[in-house]
């Protein structure tokens, strides 16, 4: 077939075009290499940002050896990705707070049905990855469960849905262990559906599949993950007619087993991990926070600081990083504590309070992830 002069022109064009953004200098003046390691150093917030700067920014900043180079660097900072709920619309928000400047940087929309419940979604995270996992949910509109898997990348800025779940789930539960992401739980396709089954997420292939049940549906659901194990229980609600049901799942065994009953009855508030210790910041009276001590099966309140109290005012969302625990509360207070151990090894913390914006007051938390970005 005869190929016209005008159509070999604009071919040749549009290659000359190609060749000129691939070979042109990231920042003029500057050799490649120096100018990557600029870009490298922006901070994770205006990353998004320098890519829209021109084509040679944008392809530096997406290629996977981009990020490599920040690990390796260790340049990835670690960040606290809160989830919230406008309280009188029920409008979904994720944001980033940065605790070094404590500003705070709002994420683009997460893609989600328009009528959900928040309450619904449960969420964890693979923070060295960079990566958050929003799992079912709720529709409001249907009271129906949802499947969804959904992931924000913290080095694109950007939210992609993954394989959905095998089962439609919400008000459950949901870990990282060991690079897996378990989904335990909840309500099934109806509102009063309680099912027992439990399924792993292979990040790298992409798929869903059934793990061990659970023995027994829990009423509502706290867990946390310490080691190679998920620790599942109701905890203690108002008004403590019944003890608290709790189990643990063993990922390198496929097993559940029950709690122990210390840890299961002191379980009285939100969890948080920091290294291998467990603690609670319990939501009853001043909010004590507790540790729990596996020998002795039993909890401990940690000294030192009270709780802030007074600026932070229930719900509240806990995560945990590099020693510090970080407390979310309604208005997007964030409390940062920071236990140490006193002069007789007694555990003591000490507390700080960064103010949210005010724009933030009718905000109230559902979740608080931290990733390296």
């Amino acid at each position: 077939m005869a190929v016209s002069k005008s159509s070999l022109g604009k071919q040749q064009n549009d290659r000359d075009q190609e060749y000129h953004k691939k070979s042109e200098p990231l920042i003029p003046g500057l050799p490649d290499e120096i100018a990557e390691l600029c870009l490298l150093h922006l901070p994770y917030p205006y990353q998004s940002l320098a890519r829209s700067v021109c084509c040679s920014w944008n392809r530096t900043i997406t290629d996977p050896g981009f990020l490599l180079s920040r690990r390796s660097l260790s340049l990835s900072l670690p960040y606290l990705f809160v989830f919230a709920f406008h309280n009188s619309t029920a409008r979904i928000q994720w944001q980033a707070f940065d605790p070094r400047s404590g500003r705070w940087f709002i994420l683009p929309p997460m893609p989600c049905p328009k009528s959900v419940f928040p309450p619904g979604f449960a969420c964890t995270s693979i923070p060295r990855q960079g990566q958050l996992y929003v799992l079912g949910g709720m529709r409001s509109d249907t009271q129906t469960s949802i499947n969804t898997t959904v992931v924000y990348t913290s080095s694109t800025n950007q939210w992609s849905i993954a394989s959905p779940m095998v089962t439609p789930r919400s008000f459950f539960a949901a870990g990282n262990v060991n690079g897996k992401i378990i989904a335990v739980g909840g309500s099934g396709a109806e509102y009063n559906d309680s099912i027992t089954s439990v399924e792993c997420y292979d990040t790298r292939k992409d798929t869903w599949e059934h793990v061990a049940k659970m023995r027994v549906g829990l009423a509502r659901y706290d867990s946390a993950v310490v080691g190679s194990k998920l620790y599942v229980t109701e905890g203690w609600t108002w008004p403590f007619l019944f003890s608290p049901r709790g189990s643990i799942y063993d990922l390198e065994n496929d097993t559940w087993q029950e709690m122990k009953d210390g840890m299961k009855e002191g379980w009285t508030g939100v969890s948080v991990v920091v290294g291998d210790r467990l603690f609670v910041i319990s939501e009853y009276g001043d909010c004590p926070m507790k540790v729990y001590v596996p020998d002795r099966d039993a909890w401990q309140y940690v000294g030192g600081d009270k709780f802030p109290r007074e600026a932070m005012q229930r719900p509240f969302a806990v995560s945990g990083v590099e020693g510090r625990i970080y407390v979310v509360s309604s208005g997007l207070n964030v409390a940062i504590g920071t236990p140490i151990e006193g002069q007789n090894a007694e555990l003591i913390a000490k507390w700080e309070v960064v103010a949210a914006p005010k724009g933030f007051h009718d905000f109230s938390p559902l979740s608080c992830q931290v990733l390296y970005a």
